[in-house]
């Protein structure tokens, strides 16, 4: 690609900056242009609901770049701009105010936004959801020392707002519709854990209840109407029962869609080929599971960017790079710090290693094949690497040899 070259990145996350640093690191020298719906510079979400509200961070502290290094870097950008539309054959995006951009490859990264539930009530003033720094200021503002929190799902962002909130004298009840928090993301071996956690914490967690409405008095919310005809007396609800990926724009154009997201092959390159998407978006086919996957993580909004650049560049013509990283996640909650790695949507059994009641363990997911296909460390660090390497060896492990510290992770996928 020469100078005379435009590249569109449409987002305002960490995705879209990193598309932007990638491609400047490959030595694009053509225009890019950064179009994003929200007013402040592209940032990382996981703080929102973890170190901001827990009052260890502001924005400056997870912005990816400064608005000098865009200037420096040659980087167009529309901040506060919404694209409404794009013209794959004419190559145009279509802003809100009426304007068009030309680009010769497209990069989507346009992310998720929060689910938004019919529930009566739902429009009340203080009736908070989380997604943009906008929002988690106004949740900021409503989480006073003394005061009272209903969150509706006890999904990530539920359970890490619970902690934060405990964090500073809150009073928390967690309303959840699954027997156990976080059950379809771990399993119920795993989800045992954070239950306890919350409940040690002071957390009222009500399970397998539903919320039939948000209660209100004079237009402001006042806590939850429960299916089972109970009430939860509250300041402030947060609604946080999963998101949406922002994937209209991408079906309006019509590119192929599937599994709730955008379909692109493995260089992230989608039916188009010149667009590319990533991040909450993109539902990659994954070179070592054989599958699509898509997921909202911090971890594919870091890394998918690079080789998502570097094929939009047509560096590699003989052979197109792959994204092959295996799903990553975290969370901190209390004294809680875990990483996530691997893919388990189904599982045979789960193994753990270490002290599970003191919360200072790892988990290992197996198939039923005693293959590893995704592991947890809880307060235990430096061994993301060994539990990649047991997953991608694909080796058949004794459960008791996983179980036992005595047998080093690193030995273990020799073995």
């Amino acid at each position: 690609m020469t100078g005379t070259s435009t590249f569109v990145i449409v987002g305002g996350g960490l995705a879209a900056a990193k598309a932007a640093e990638a491609l400047r690191a490959n030595d694009f020298d053509g225009q890019i242009v950064l179009i994003a719906e929200e007013t402040h510079l592209p940032y990382e979400r996981p703080p929102l609901s973890k170190e901001f509200l827990a009052g260890k961070k502001s924005l400056g502290d997870f912005t990816v770049h400064d608005s000098a290094w865009y200037s420096d870097s040659s980087i167009v950008l529309r901040l506060g701009a919404v694209v409404t539309a794009i013209d794959r054959s004419a190559r145009l995006v279509t802003l809100a105010d009426g304007s068009t951009v030309h680009f010769d490859k497209l990069l989507l990264a346009t992310g998720s936004r929060s689910r938004r539930p019919p529930i009566p009530g739902s429009d009340a003033a203080g009736v908070h959801y989380l997604r943009t720094f906008d929002d988690a200021v106004a949740l900021n503002s409503a989480l006073r020392e003394g005061s009272s929190l209903a969150v509706v799902g006890a999904g990530w962002i539920g359970l890490e707002v619970a902690a934060s909130a405990r964090g500073r004298g809150v009073d928390v009840t967690v309303v959840e519709t699954a027997r156990l928090p976080l059950l379809a993301a771990l399993g119920a071996e795993a989800a045992q854990v954070f239950a306890d956690l919350h409940t040690q914490h002071g957390v009222n967690l009500l399970l397998e209840t539903k919320v039939a409405a948000i209660s209100t008095a004079s237009g402001a919310a006042t806590g939850l109407k429960l299916d089972n005809g109970s009430t939860v007396r509250a300041d402030a609800v947060l609604v946080a029962v999963g998101a949406a990926p922002n994937i209209e724009l991408a079906a309006a154009a019509g590119l192929d869609m599937g599994d709730g997201g955008v379909l692109v092959d493995a260089t992230l390159r989608s039916c188009d080929p010149d667009v590319f998407a990533v991040g909450d978006i993109a539902a990659a086919e994954h070179p070592f599971y054989k599958t699509r996957i898509r997921t909202e993580h911090w971890a594919n909004a870091l890394k998918q960017p690079a080789v998502a650049a570097a094929n939009m560049l047509d560096k590699h013509l003989d052979k197109h790079i792959e994204y092959a990283e295996l799903p990553y996640f975290f969370t901190d909650q209390y004294d809680l710090g875990m990483e996530y790695v691997g893919h388990a949507p189904t599982y045979e059994r789960v193994v753990f290693r270490g002290d599970v009641a003191g919360r200072e363990f790892i988990a290992f997911w197996l198939d039923n094949d005693n293959r590893v296909v995704a592991g947890m460390n809880v307060n235990v660090w430096d061994v993301v690497d060994d539990v990649k390497a047991l997953i991608t060896s694909r080796a058949a492990v004794a459960p008791e040899q996983l179980a036992d510290p005595q047998h080093p992770l690193n030995q273990l996928a020799g073995d």
